[in-house]
């Protein structure tokens, strides 16, 4: 049965879904996939707060990976992170829902390259920047 590019991101999608816990447990939803690129969301709750009252760092960069993640296997093939990196550009607050949209810049062969901007109440607050990689086996 041949399938949609869409079809094949979005049942590569629900095949990653059962096993990928960390998002499960940080309450992120995967809002939308298609062909190399996926939306993600959270929102910010007390517990992922720091001393100064704010949700900066690992569970932007969590998020943001999550996107990554999702986006880099929409065809069906694994991929992995190879290189990734963030800049923080400002911190969210308790009961702020972030999104993270990942698209695909460039790829070819075994290897691409994902951008992820992460908003909050529509200000940009975070840009990511994530280098994949095929490894064998497949999704689906």
């Amino acid at each position: 049965m041949d399938m949609t590019p869409e079809e094949i991101a979005r049942r590569s999608a629900d095949a990653m879904m059962p096993d990928d816990k960390a998002p499960a447990a940080l309450g992120i939803v995967i809002e939308a996939v298609g062909p190399g690129e996926a939306a993600a969301s959270m929102v910010v709750t007390e517990a992922m707060v720091n001393g100064h009252g704010t949700c900066h760092g690992g569970y932007i960069f969590a998020l943001a990976d999550t996107a990554f993640a999702y986006a880099c296997n929409s065809y069906g093939q694994r991929a992995v992170a190879q290189h990734c990196s963030i800049s923080f550009l400002k911190p969210a607050q308790i009961g702020m829902k972030l999104t993270a949209l990942a698209r695909e810049r460039h790829r070819a062969e075994r290897s691409g390259i994902y951008d992820v901007t992460l908003t909050a109440d529509g200000a940009t607050i975070a840009e990511f920047r994530g280098h994949s990689r095929i490894v064998p086996g497949t999704l689906i």
